[in-house]
């Protein structure tokens, strides 16, 4: 990874947002080592949208750190999960699913097809965006049904995957975006950088309009074959 992301995931990510966005942000960066992980209630309390991209450790994300961002995306606050964040304890409380997928990590050709091209999440993308070499991300995803399906990939191997969905939870947006694994340069990837900075300036909120609720509000229900079968 260090080859490939000399300046670490997040600083690759933070440089393409700068790049394409300039003085319309202010890009900062937080990771797992510091001191509540970089999101200090200073930081939540000043950021409009947050990117989450985690993998091998999510277990060691401190529970009372995600329970203040997840109070902050209900306030107000937008979250971009990226690649295996889908398997985030932020994520997986937001969904209110196990949010588990199918994987396979042999260089697929990984093509993201618009499904919406009216929304502001895919201006400027091309359809499909091609990714030469990447990890294959697979149905079944267990997430809710979308309120938008943005982007859908196909790989290699005939898999597809919903790869960009969108949910509103409170007053915040997430936007979960598939693509981007360790062992390939996806982020150096001009139309993954437009993807991202369409989908951050989607997710900021009017920040009058931001929030911090008094009270925890409960994850999304879990259905079950059960349940559906008594409320069809």
């Amino acid at each position: 990874m260090a080859e490939r992301y000399p300046d670490g995931m997040h600083g690759a990510i933070a440089a393409g947002l700068t790049e394409l966005l300039g003085d319309q942000i202010q890009v900062r960066t937080a990771t797992q080592d510091q001191p509540e992980h970089g999101l200090t209630d200073e930081v939540l309390d000043n950021t409009d949208v947050l990117t989450w991209w985690g993998h091998a450790t999510h277990g060691q994300v401190d529970d009372k750190v995600v329970d203040k961002v997840y109070q902050r995306v209900l306030g107000g606050m937008g979250l971009l999960a990226l690649h295996s964040a889908h398997f985030s304890k932020i994520f997986i409380k937001l969904m209110g699913t196990s949010c588990s997928l199918t994987w396979r990590n042999s260089q697929d050709t990984e093509l993201v097809w618009t499904t919406n091209p009216g929304h502001p999440i895919t201006e400027g993308v091309p359809h499909p965006i091609v990714i030469d070499e990447q990890e294959m991300y697979g149905e079944y995803f267990d997430i809710p049904h979308p309120d938008e399906l943005i982007f859908i990939s196909t790989f290699t191997g005939g898999e597809v995957f919903r790869s960009g969905c969108t949910w509103r939870r409170g007053k915040g947006k997430v936007f979960y975006f598939s693509p981007g694994d360790q062992e390939y340069p996806v982020y150096h990837h001009p139309d993954i950088k437009r993807v991202l900075a369409n989908g951050v300036k989607w997710a900021a909120p009017d920040r009058a309009e931001i929030v911090t609720p008094a009270v925890v509000s409960q994850p999304p229900p879990v259905f079950t074959d059960r349940t559906l079968k008594e409320n069809p």
